[in-house]
């Protein structure tokens, strides 16, 4: 290890970090200057790599969850040789540029996880860790050794403070992710102020009470930091690793250093004389010299030749395994089979059950058609009805479990599925009750600007709850996900609704999908036929029920109020036409021909109903249009009770149209 090289490149790294915050005048200086040492170890000495693969399936993964010390992966990604030129570099925090404010996913080779909300990372890392385990497990055989790689993230106390990565931190060290590695910058300081105003914890007392191995060192010593890191790769005994380094933040800038002034971007007027100090060239910013970029420039070269002896192996193995072959394969291209519906059993024509209980069947059925499908629960299993029967759970003795017991860590589960999904070899989903969503509506935020196909099992859904009252009667809620962005919400009004749903979800690859699920029990209701109703799910809305004579009415409902709907419309009479409507997101996205066939727009009387606020309910019915809704909270009854007692009720619809 050339040391003295080494820390030239960490001196150049801060001087990009400071150059590119001072021509913006906005970014975080702390991070980027405060661990440029641990950017050398990781980049120059420790990491596998291959800019030129950037997704190798066997590469390191990094993940930056202080997403705001975005200049540390720009930089070392620009020095290291990926394709980050300097022309990015100079174009920091800029319109459309590929170095944006905090790192996101798809936007800049070399970047795994969209960060940013602290503590996001962390819990990102451990679905990376829990990943690699289960890959490892599942496509290594005895003559090849495919995948042995390490997941490791670098965060600050901010992070540490977070619920989340107390959450997911719980969870690692229980299931052993040993090959996870976490690196804690411990600068004693957060934007406000001194650490010790907000903390009092001891770093290493922390994760050795949670099952880690913990070691702190100085992060400004190279010999350490790579000591550190060498011995945290080549531990595997069922613990994940954490490195605490003390480090001096936006250390370089005398005036800020070690101070809370040091976080954002108040040391950037003091750059030119921190650069002279640092050894940088006065008239050349965005500087690297020609030492460093040969250092680099020779670590690419072997970085391709590992990749193409890994490709090798890859390659006979694949040639020895055809069937795990084209498992993984199928996993890394999302690949759905085409006839996914088909092999859902359509359900019995007397059947009648929660939608919950027929998600729970349809997601067996799906999961033994796609392998890939892994499927948790915080702690809710025996009520969100989705346990994979044969699946195994997951767990440091039984990697290849399907089963993942998240515990009660909603946000972690959420946190924790990204991870998976960012990985891209299996399909996660995690389940709760809908009322706790928001628990974990961070992480659905960043599924869904990250295009992550999470799927997300959301049971006891309405006021049907009943009795446990209005704490668990999630009024707001559906509204509330269906406002976030690219996440497509899916509330199905019975059983052959659900199937089509859960198709819906796995077809869907560029996002999450929400599948909003009763726990009260709902008749079947299919006089259309098995593939329509499926088929009408896809699409988001339908025609559930036509109207006999000329179309006058068009009733409007989701989920459980759908049998509300089509009784009210049997007593109405001949013009009366019912549309289910069990994903919004989806019927918006059918072409303005099939939306006019199934609202025509010359038909205004129209009536919506759903146990839930009304407020979006108003673009498709229109100003002339009536909603039934439930703009309060709920109460504790019988769900039954509720229902009537609020309004939710086959009468009601009838007087609305009356």
């Amino acid at each position: 290890m050339n040391t003295s090289l080494l820390a030239q490149a960490a001196n150049e790294a801060r001087g990009l970090a400071m150059d590119a915050i001072h021509a913006c005048n906005s970014g975080h200086l702390g991070l980027p200057l405060g661990c440029a040492e641990i950017g050398a170890v990781l980049f120059g000495e420790s990491m596998r790599y291959c800019p030129d693969a950037p997704k190798w399936l066997n590469r390191d993964r990094f993940i930056l969850s202080a997403g705001h010390g975005s200049m540390f992966i720009y930089g070392w990604l620009h020095m290291s040789g990926y394709a980050v030129s300097k022309e990015d570099v100079k174009n920091f925090r800029q319109l459309h540029s590929i170095t944006p404010g905090h790192p996101e996913f798809h936007e800049t080779p070399g970047i795994e996880a969209t960060t940013g909300p602290l503590g996001q990372g962390i819990g990102n890392a451990v679905g990376y860790a829990l990943s690699g385990k289960r890959a490892a497990a599942r496509f290594n055989t005895a003559d090849h050794t495919i995948i042995d790689h390490h997941v490791i993230s670098l965060h600050g106390d901010g992070c540490l403070q977070e619920g989340v990565a107390k959450e997911a931190i719980a969870f690692a060290g229980h299931n052993g992710l040993d090959n996870l590695i976490l690196i804690y910058d411990s600068n004693d300081v957060t934007l406000d102020a001194m650490a010790e105003i907000t903390q009092s914890e001891h770093g290493e007392a922390y994760f050795l009470s949670q099952n880690w191995d913990a070691v702190t060192i100085d992060g400004h010593d190279i010999h350490a930091v790579a000591v550190a890191l060498e011995k945290a790769r080549s531990q595997k005994n069922g613990r994940p690793k954490v490195i605490i380094a003390k480090t001096t933040i936006a250390k370089g800038i005398p005036e800020v250093a070690g101070t809370a002034k040091g976080h954002g971007e108040g040391g950037a007027k003091f750059i030119d004389a921190a650069r002279a100090g640092l050894g940088l060239p006065a008239d050349e910013h965005f500087y690297v010299s020609a030492e460093t970029k040969a250092f680099f420039a020779e670590k690419k070269a072997a970085s391709n030749e590992a990749f193409a002896a890994w490709q090798k192996t890859y390659d006979a193995w694949a040639k020895a395994n055809p069937a795990l072959a084209g498992e993984l394969t199928d996993g890394l291209a999302k690949a759905v089979p085409t006839d996914l519906s088909e092999k859902i059993p359509a359900f019995a024509a007397d059947y009648k059950d929660a939608t919950r209980a027929a998600g729970g069947t349809v997601l067996n059925a799906v999961a033994r058609a796609m392998p890939q499908v892994l499927t948790g629960s915080a702690d809710l299993f025996g009520s969100t009805k989705n346990y994979l029967k044969d699946g195994g759970d997951f767990s440091k003795t039984d990697p290849l479990g399907r089963n993942i017991w998240f515990g009660i860590r909603e946000h972690a589960m959420g946190a924790i599925c990204n991870g998976i999904a960012y990985d891209g070899i299996f399909r996660p989903g995690g389940a709760t009750f809908l009322v706790f969503a928001d628990y974990m509506r961070g992480s659905i935020r960043l599924a869904a600007l990250s295009g992550l196909p999470v799927t997300y099992i959301f049971t006891h859904d309405s006021v049907g709850v009943g009795e446990d009252g209005p704490t668990h009667q999630p009024v707001e809620t559906v509204s509330g996900l269906r406002v976030i962005p690219n996440l497509d919400v899916i509330r199905p009004g019975d059983a052959e609704e659900t199937a089509g749903a859960f198709v819906a979800a796995m077809a869907r690859t560029d996002g999450p999908t929400a599948l909003i699920l009763t726990r009260q029990t709902i008749p079947l209701m299919n006089e259309l036929g098995v593939e329509a109703r499926r088929d009408g799910t896809l699409k988001g809305g339908y025609i559930a029920k036509k109207e006999t004579g000329a179309l006058t009415t068009i009733l409007l409902a989701s989920g459980s109020e759908l049998q509300y709907a089509i009784a009210a419309a049997e007593e109405l009479g001949d013009g009366v036409r019912v549309v289910s409507l069990p994903c919004f997101e989806l019927f918006d996205r059918q072409s303005a021909d099939y939306r006019e066939s199934v609202l025509p727009s010359a038909i205004t009387k129209r009536i919506a109903i759903e146990a839930g606020v009304t407020a979006l309910w108003w673009k498709y019915v229109g100003t002339a249009g009536k909603i039934i809704g439930i703009d309060r909270f709920g109460m504790s009854a019988p769900g039954n009770t509720v229902f009537k007692e609020l309004g939710i009720t086959k009468d009601a619809v009838i007087a609305a149209a009356k």
